[in-house]
């Protein structure tokens, strides 16, 4: 009998919105690839050992290329139905003028070129018919960007969205689906405990809105809810 189980890579998924989404697939009977960084346990070794060998465990080190060159050749024999890029750090609500260049240089990195690098890398192998996401903001997007603040935050979700829709424009003729994801203002380390949303709000939403959109190829920005974000 053959094993229909769909797969997916996730990418930043030691904690929070990465290991909710990694649970979340696995509920919906996937088998899940998620990355670490380092060796030091997560909560992602405690999903997988409660997985049942549906949740495999990959090292990455995502600022490193040649780290996501190696996860690439170890992942040679495998074919994704997703890849979902899960990374962002902020360093403070600081106005642009005031950011030294070695701030700017590594959150415009770890958000921006490095998701980039493995979209590029990972791609060849997502099924033709399979999905690749990467989870972006509302405070990405120009036209909302009405009150100002977290400059250098905004500024790497907008090159994001930017990089993925030259990423979409360069392979205009690919029938995967590409997905830009917001998960909307969620309690963690990186929105505070001010925001609107648990985890357990935002996840289960993003993943429908995954699943919903399969096979619909070219690139969308979308919610948490499966509304469209303006650019």
């Amino acid at each position: 009998m053959t094993d229909t189980r769909k797969t997916a890579l996730i990418v930043g998924a030691s904690r929070t919105l990465g290991l909710a989404l990694a649970a979340e697939y696995l509920r919906r009977g996937w088998d899940v690839i998620g990355t670490v960084r380092g060796s030091r346990h997560t909560g992602l070794h405690d999903l997988a050992e409660a997985s049942g060998g549906r949740l495999t465990i990959e090292s990455l080190e995502m600022t490193e290329p040649e780290h996501i060159s190696a996860l690439r050749d170890r992942l040679a024999q495998r074919t994704l139905d997703l890849l979902f890029v899960n990374a962002a750090i902020t360093r403070g609500d600081i106005p642009i003028g005031e950011v030294p260049t070695d701030m700017f240089t590594e959150v415009m990195i770890t958000n921006a070129l490095s998701p980039m690098r493995v979209v590029e890398s990972l791609r060849p192998l997502v099924a033709s018919t399979g999905t690749i996401g990467v989870m972006s903001s509302d405070q990405g997007s120009i036209a909302l960007n009405t009150e100002g603040g977290q400059d250098l935050y905004r500024a790497s979700k907008s090159a994001l969205n930017q990089l993925m829709r030259s990423h979409a424009a360069r392979h205009a003729e690919d029938t995967r689906t590409l997905l830009l994801m917001d998960p909307g203002w969620v309690r963690t380390e990186l929105g505070g405990p001010d925001a609107d949303l648990s985890v357990e709000e935002s996840i289960p939403g993003v993943a429908e809105t995954i699943e919903s959109h399969r096979g619909k190829s070219g690139l969308h920005f979308l919610d948490y809810q499966g509304q469209a974000v303006p650019w």
